[in-house]
């Protein structure tokens, strides 16, 4: 990790000089509306679960939160309401559900890796469940071996443990089920977390070889189906779609962005456009899904729907370069928000039609400085850097910095934000952001 200095503490727009995007198709006249409009929607959490925080994301899947109450302003000390400490290691982010936090770790260099739950009103640890012995996985240093962020229905929660397989518990931390997904080879480790969409678990495993798409039922473990694919690198999650009258599984990885048929694994389109390395997952509205590439490559903008390769009908516009590498895009109101997280410069565009509005850099230009991925609320954005510091941006066609919030310690994970608090996790502790 970096050490932040007060020297580097600092925000400098960044001039526009050229429009990155380039128009590949004139999209539909949608300026204007919600996002969600255009006969395409997130399938967002329903039910009880969309009071809490019970996936990667929340229960929008793209990072936008409901309801009032959260503060914007914090420090160290400042509207911390309680702070426990997790023991061993991990990048996992925080979900809720009920007075229930649920993340991950890994003790002895991924030897053991544990399910931990948190009474959510005070912070303290309820119990913890391992995961079933098996293979030890090669990881990059900042990936680590628990970076897979859990999903829970409220009756279980679900987690993927790479080579140790999806695993089960119920809230009192019994085990339900384990299926075993066999070896995992993917040179940076395992991180993609899984998708609960109706009775199925999807998820995405592209590695060396044997790379694949699966369902999972939610009650058995059982594999309902699996698919194979040829993308060999990717540490991406899945987002599930409504496109008017059908479903579609949607994984934006190497090369491309790849459509799937929840009910069989069937691929139903792909459009090109992405590089080798691609972590950040899509977001959805206006008719359109918007899908960052990696290392700092284009963001593309698709027209779910059609049939083969639809590179040359649906891609509706692409930035050249800049977009994130690790944390995912975020579309609210009527811009789509990226952070550069190879330069530490925050970009806005006009969803719509993809124009630059503005580019600002947020703190000290380092490389990799990113890696959670941003919220929005209450008409401002929210950036965490991989230090621990926060700039909170006011939501609209004008960069504006309104002030940055630093929790002085490294924070890789994505925070959770449930009933006017913030749970953030940090390289050390959970702790309860509020009033």
């Amino acid at each position: 990790m970096h050490t932040t200095h007060a020297a580097h503490r600092f925000v400098r727009p960044l001039l526009c000089t050229a429009a990155a995007a380039v128009m590949l198709w004139p999209p539909a006249r949608l300026a204007g509306q919600e996002a969600g409009a255009g006969g395409v929607e997130m399938i967002a959490t329903d039910g009880p679960g969309a009071q809490y925080w019970p996936r990667w994301r929340g229960p929008s899947g793209q990072g936008l939160v409901e309801g009032s109450g959260y503060p914007d302003g914090w420090s160290a000390t400042e509207n911390v309401l309680w702070r426990t400490e997790v023991p061993g290691r991990g990048n996992s982010s925080p979900i809720v559900w009920g007075d229930r936090i649920f993340l991950t770790t890994a003790y002895d260099g991924g030897r053991r890796l544990s399910l931990l739950a948190y009474r959510r009103s005070d912070g303290s640890l309820l119990w913890e469940q391992f995961a079933p012995e098996g293979a030890l996985e090669r990881v990059h240093q900042k990936n680590g071996h628990a970076s897979a962020t859990p999903a829970t229905d409220g009756e279980r929660v679900y987690v993927s443990f790479g080579s140790r397989g999806l695993v089960a518990f119920d809230f009192d931390g019994r085990l339900a089920w384990h299926q075993d997904l066999g070896p995992m080879g993917n040179y940076h480790g395992t991180a993609g977390s899984p998708l609960l969409y109706k009775d199925r678990l999807i998820l995405y495993q592209d590695q060396n070889r044997d790379s694949f798409v699966a369902a999972f039922d939610t009650r058995t473990g059982r594999e309902l189906w699996r698919t194979s694919r040829d993308a060999r690198v990717g540490w991406g999650t899945p987002i599930a779609i409504r496109v008017a009258d059908h479903d579609e599984i949607i994984v934006s990885s190497q090369d491309r962005v790849q459509a799937y048929d929840p009910d069989t694994g069937v691929e139903l389109w792909r459009c090109g456009g992405n590089l080798f390395e691609v972590i950040p997952t899509p977001v959805v509205g206006y008719g359109m899904l918007f899908c960052s590439s990696g290392r700092a490559g284009p963001t593309l903008a698709i027209r779910p729907g059609g049939q083969g390769d639809v590179t040359d009908s649906h891609l509706v516009w692409t930035s050249p370069k800049g977009s994130p590498f690790v944390p995912s895009p975020i579309l609210y109101g009527e811009q789509l928000y990226i952070v550069n997280d190879m330069a530490s410069i925050a970009t806005a565009f006009q969803a719509t039609t993809g124009e630059v509005l503005w580019q600002g850099r947020l703190g000290v230009a380092q490389r990799e400085g990113f890696s959670a991925s941003p919220v929005a609320l209450d008409g401002k954005v929210f950036f965490t850097n991989d230090q621990g510091e926060t700039f909170v941006l006011r939501a609209g066609r004008e960069f504006d910095l309104m002030h940055v919030n630093r929790l002085d310690a490294p924070t890789l994970a994505s925070p959770a934000l449930v009933d006017g608090q913030w749970y953030f996790r940090t390289d050390r502790h959970l702790l309860a952001i509020g009033r």
